[in-house]
C-alpha cells in the first residue's frame, strides 16, 4: 500500500491578522487524490479480508471520498462501484474512472444515492465502504491531527470543513485537548442540525462546496464530537467564495469551494473565541473544474 504524503503546514499573515491570532493553513490539498480522504479510506480497505475484498468495494459519494475509495481499490487491485449522483461533478466523476472505477449516476440526489448504494450492495454482494461513517476510516482521519500537533504542537484551535463529519471527528480523535470548529454551509448543514438535535437529521444539501454536501451525519461521526465537545459554525456561500479567492490570491493554493469553508470562516469572523489564539484551518480539496474556479475568481 502506497504510503499517506506528510502534508505542508504554511503560515498565513494575512489570515491571522483578520481574527487577532496566529493562522497555519494544513495543505491537505496536496494529499493523494487531492484531499484527506485516503488516511481513512485506505486504512478501511486494508482492514478486509480476503473473501470480502474477492467480492469487491461499493461506495456512495460525489466528492472526494469517491476518488479516494477508487484510488485504494486500484492499488489492491480490487474491483469498485462508486455510486454518485446528477448533476456531481464531471471532473471528479473522470478521476473515479481514471482510477478503474465504475460510476453510477442513476440517483436523482445525494438522499436517493443513499438508498441506490443499499439496493446495489444488496444486488451484487459486493463490501460497502461508507464515505465518512466508519470507526476505521475516522481512526484513520486521527493521523491528520496528530501530524498537526506534531508539526505545531502550539495549536490550540483547528478549523476543518465539515460534510458528514468523518474529518472533525478524526481530528477531534487525533488532536485531543485542541477544540475543534467544524464549518458547514447554511445550505448543507448536516452535522449542525445533528449536533442541535442529539440524533441525525436529513437534510437537503445544495451548496457550491459540492464535497461538503452530505444528506446527514453519520451516527459514529455525531457520538465523536458531541463526546469531545466539537463546534459547529455555518457559512454563507458567499463567506465560502471569500475563502476560494483568498486562498487563490493570497495563499496561492488552488482549493476547491468545500476546501475554503474554514477559511471563509475566519475571513468572516464567523469562529468564536479565536482572537489571539493559534489557529490551524484545514485546506482539503484540490479537485474543482476549472469553469467553477474562473467564474468565482471573477467575482467581487
Amino acid at each position: 500500500m502506497t504510503t499517506l504524503l506528510r502534508t505542508p503546514l504554511l503560515r498565513s499573515t494575512t489570515l491571522g491578522e483578520a481574527f487577532g491570532g496566529t493562522a497555519l493553513l494544513k495543505a491537505e490539498l496536496f494529499q493523494k487524490t487531492g484531499s484527506f480522504k485516503p488516511r481513512g479510506i485506505l486504512a478501511k480497505l486494508a482492514s478486509l479480508s480476503p473473501e470480502q475484498k474477492e467480492r469487491g468495494v461499493i461506495t456512495v459519494s460525489a466528492g472526494n471520498a469517491a476518488g479516494a475509495v477508487a484510488y485504494g481499490c486500484s492499488l489492491e487491485g480490487l474491483d469498485c462501484l462508486v455510486v454518485m449522483w446528477q448533476g456531481a461533478s464531471e471532473l471528479k466523476a473522470a478521476a473515479c474512472r481514471g482510477y478503474g472505477a465504475a460510476v453510477d449516476l442513476e440517483a436523482p440526489d445525494p438522499v436517493e444515492a443513499f438508498a441506490r448504494v443499499e439496493e446495489l450492495r444488496q444486488s451484487t454482494g459486493r463490501v460497502f465502504v461508507h464515505p465518512y461513517d466508519d470507526p476505521v476510516v475516522i481512526r484513520g482521519h486521527a493521523s491528520l491531527g496528530r501530524e498537526i500537533l506534531e508539526e505545531a504542537p502550539e495549536t490550540e484551535v483547528i478549523v476543518a470543513q465539515a460534510g458528514g463529519g468523518g474529518l472533525v471527528a478524526g481530528l477531534a480523535i487525533g488532536a485531543p485537548g485542541v477544540r475543534v470548529v467544524a464549518v458547514e454551509p447554511e445550505t448543507s448543514a448536516a452535522l449542525h442540525e445533528a449536533l442541535a438535535a442529539g440524533h441525525p437529521v436529513a437534510v437537503h444539501p445544495e451548496s457550491i462546496a459540492d464535497a461538503l454536501n452530505a444528506p446527514q451525519a453519520g451516527e459514529h461521526t455525531l457520538r465523536i464530537c458531541a463526546e469531545r465537545g466539537v463546534q459547529s459554525v455555518l457559512v454563507s456561500e458567499d463567506d465560502i467564495r471569500a475563502g476560494f479567492r483568498f486562498l487563490y490570491e493570497r495563499a496561492k493554493l488552488a482549493a476547491e469551494p468545500g476546501a475554503a469553508a474554514g477559511a471563509g470562516a475566519l475571513l468572516a469572523g464567523k469562529v468564536p473565541d479565536v482572537e489571539g489564539q493559534n489557529v490551524v484551518a484545514v485546506v482539503s480539496g484540490g479537485n474543482v473544474a476549472p469553469e467553477i474556479a474562473a467564474a468565482i475568481l471573477k467575482e467581487e
